[in-house]
């Protein structure tokens, strides 16, 4: 049996189960997150913060 990463099993989950409505919703925060991130290692913190 071959060992699957994280990735492949939730890909694989996704087509299984037919839960095509989970992609966008990651997609939505892991930009989140991504921007938080890059909030915090620069200088526009202050910036980016006020949007929320």
């Amino acid at each position: 049996m071959a060992k699957q990463s994280l990735v492949g099993d939730f890909i694989a989950f996704i087509k299984h189960e037919k839960k095509w409505w989970m992609i966008p919703l990651l997609a939505i925060l892991l930009a989140i997150g991504g921007l938080i991130v890059f909030a915090a290692k620069s200088g526009l913190g202050p910036f980016i913060y006020t949007l929320f």
